[in-house]
């Protein structure tokens, strides 16, 4: 009797193997894995993290957007076969929510990247779990140093403070003859105090001056005694390498006093609420982005249009365009890796060279660092941001 059913036992095991060997065999294909490959039709999941509430909501609400914008473009047509399903959360700007949102995202969503945080000191914590974790992740708006240099599973498609930075104080100081600066600085920003770094370098390397530096605090409204020390050193131009809000209240209290020069800084200073808050005290303020609506080449014009479509007729900022491209970038590498596995297109994905895409031109360097062109400087102008001037990027 135990003979017999052993027999039985041995003849079920051999046919059970068969099938299992005919079934992952067939029509030569490998059987499928978690991530997915081009024989899984499970959904490639992709992560959203950034802010949804919270004072940098704008940031992370408009890459969303253009994340949103490249989920349905994508899906036409599928990646591999298979459908992007975008897992959203909201870490309302704080680091500790972040922290969080990734540890799920990757160990109970399953994604296998990761867009966001539009913001640096955030991408840092979020990039350093993911890397741990071995999950693409690509920010669309991080502009501070130490961020890619986290290690290989770190992206970002965003023009560098490094490069930006020394382009727009070249064009104030050589073109608009603005040499003596105030700078303000954020100390409780991690963003706004490495770009008061590059700004402060780049002052010098092109004959500038700083003449006075003052330094306040996020979420601060009173800036009487910073804006007083200021009038008196009488420069010819603020430099603020902070966020719209703070940026706005400064600039009021600087024209309450009588103090002419205009506000220059990065993109963090492009948010509605700079015009909505300093009103007409902001006119002539000049920031530098990755992006601009103005003067497309046509797959940027057809981006805006269909995003004026999907969006009640409202432009696209560089947040939006640059989350668009993440996701577009993201979805190029795992097609030409065949695979959805982090471990394989993360490697395709830090080969890209000249992509052409609606918020420039962008080529990762070796160490995945991004080089973008052009540079495009705006200027507050009618209560809108305008573009300025174009100022090209050499990529070498």
């Amino acid at each position: 009797m135990f003979r017999k059913k052993s027999k039985a036992l041995v003849a079920m095991s051999i046919i059970m193997s068969a099938l299992i060997m005919v079934s992952g065999c067939g029509a030569s294909k490998p059987a499928a894995t978690p991530t997915g490959d081009a024989e899984s039709k499970e959904p490639i999941k992709i992560g959203f993290l950034g802010a949804k509430t919270g004072d940098v909501a704008i940031y992370g609400l408009n890459t969303l957007k253009g994340l949103n914008m490249a989920v349905e473009e994508l899906n036409k047509e599928g990646v591999l076969g298979r459908q992007i399903q975008l897992v959203e959360e909201d870490n309302a700007g704080q680091k500790d929510q972040a922290i969080n949102i990734t540890n799920k995202l990757i160990s109970q969503d399953k994604v296998v990247a990761i867009v966001g945080d539009p913001t640096t000191g955030i991408t840092r914590v979020a990039g350093t779990i993911a890397n741990s974790k071995k999950t693409v992740i690509m920010s669309a708006g991080s502009t501070g140093p130490d961020v890619v240099e986290i290690g290989p599973y770190v992206f970002r498609d965003t023009l560098l403070d490094t490069i930006a930075a020394p382009a727009t104080m070249k064009y104030v100081i050589e073109e608009k003859g603005w040499k003596n600066v105030a700078l303000i600085t954020s100390k409780n920003n991690d963003y706004s105090v490495g770009l008061s770094k590059i700004f402060s370098k780049s002052i010098v390397d092109n004959g500038g001056k700083v003449v006075i530096e003052e330094f306040i605090q996020d979420k601060d409204t009173d800036f009487s005694g910073q804006i007083t020390k200021i009038k008196a050193a009488n420069p010819d131009v603020i430099v603020f390498s902070g966020y719209y809000t703070e940026g706005a209240l400064i600039m009021k209290k600087a024209r309450e006093v009588g103090i002419k020069a205009v506000m220059v800084g990065g993109d963090g200073l492009q948010g509605d609420d700079l015009m909505k808050i300093g009103g007409a005290d902001v006119e002539g303020s000049i920031s530098y982005a990755g992006f601009s609506p103005e003067q497309p080449t046509p797959d940027t014009e057809k981006f805006i249009n269909a995003f004026k479509a999907k969006y009640n007729n409202e432009l696209p900022d560089l947040f939006a365009a640059q989350g668009y491209d993440a996701l577009m970038l993201i979805a190029k590498a795992i097609k030409e890796a065949k695979s959805a596995d982090p471990e394989k297109f993360k490697d395709t994905l830090a080969q890209t060279k000249n992509y052409e895409g609606v918020s420039g031109t962008i080529t990762f360097q070796e160490g995945r660092e991004p080089i973008k062109s052009p540079v495009y400087l705006l200027e507050v102008k009618g209560g809108k941001f305008t573009l300025l001037k174009k100022v090209p990027v050499e990529v070498k």
